[in-house]
């Protein structure tokens, strides 16, 4: 089953089906510019349909079977945008994960994705806009005394050679020392490099049931922030091989961007198609 969906230029593809069947089956070679995705970490996730807990060689062979997958869609100046996490008690699967992706790929980028974070004011120096002690995001509790709350998760940015050119300050933001702006040319627009700590907290919900179905989704600015990093205007055409409840589908209609996505799940693929139709007309949604 697919869905169809226009939103303005944009034509956004939804599949209901396994990812690497679908890839080699509706995706040329070489045709998607950009890969944001986030699969299963294999720590024991309640998901509806998948056992997130098989032995781990098992796990990381599977693994590989969708990387030479994704591999043969990308374009040789694609990016790949991996979004692994850990928890505190098995803080080894990124690293595991990520030997295994870079038997097809380059690794270019380690994006930290900070999802909470404190800050003293006394470590912070004299910025004016700080005037006491911070602490934002959630912080999960853990109740073992051996191990630190895990407060970020990891984006692997992969390409084919490891040298592909971005646009660092899509994503920039502005100088605090303003007098830099006048300093250096390359600051002329108040903007520099964000780096690659990316502090993205999960919103406020009431109700996880309705407003965050999926146990492991992500803000839809993660995927946003990716494809606006690899370039909005050479990107025609992105790929999630795990769309959840579409966030990376969701990001891309924002940008006005291609997409096509596969979800093996029936009801998160139903939510994703409910989510990303709120931004079509109607008419522009088509099942098939």
């Amino acid at each position: 089953m697919s869905h169809s969906i226009y939103i303005g230029e944009s034509h956004q593809i939804i599949y209901d089906e396994d990812c690497v069947t679908g890839m080699r089956q509706h995706l040329e070679p070489g045709s998607v510019d950009v890969v944001v995705t986030s699969p299963p970490y294999n720590l024991g996730t309640s998901y509806s349909g998948y056992d997130d807990t098989i032995p781990r060689d098992q796990y990381l062979d599977w693994l590989e079977s969708w990387a030479e997958s994704v591999a043969m869609v990308l374009s040789d100046e694609g990016s790949v945008f991996l979004n692994i996490g850990a928890k505190p008690s098995d803080p080894s699967v990124p690293f595991q994960v990520l030997a295994r992706m870079q038997n097809h790929f380059q690794l270019q980028n380690v994006i930290h994705w900070v999802k909470s974070i404190s800050i003293l004011k006394n470590d912070v120096g004299d910025y004016p806009n700080i005037t006491g002690n911070i602490g934002v995001g959630h912080f999960k509790p853990i109740n073992s005394p051996r191990y630190l709350n895990d407060c970020h998760e990891y984006i692997f940015h992969l390409t084919k050679s490891g040298r592909v050119q971005l646009d660092r300050l899509a994503i920039g933001v502005e100088y605090q020392d303003k007098s830099n702006v006048t300093r250096w040319k390359s600051a002329e627009n108040d903007r520099r490099c964000r780096g690659n700590t990316w502090f993205v907290p999960y919103k406020t919900i009431r109700s996880r049931s309705k407003q965050r179905p999926h146990p492991a989704s992500y803000p839809v600015k993660i995927p946003r922030m990716c494809i606006e990093l690899h370039g909005v205007e050479r990107t025609k055409h992105v790929l999630d091989p795990f769309l959840g409840i579409g966030a990376s589908g969701l990001a891309s209609a924002e940008l006005g961007i291609d997409f096509v996505g596969f979800e093996i799940d029936s009801d998160y693929f139903e939510t994703a198609c409910e989510r990303i139709s709120a931004y079509a007309p109607a008419e522009s949604v088509k099942a098939d």
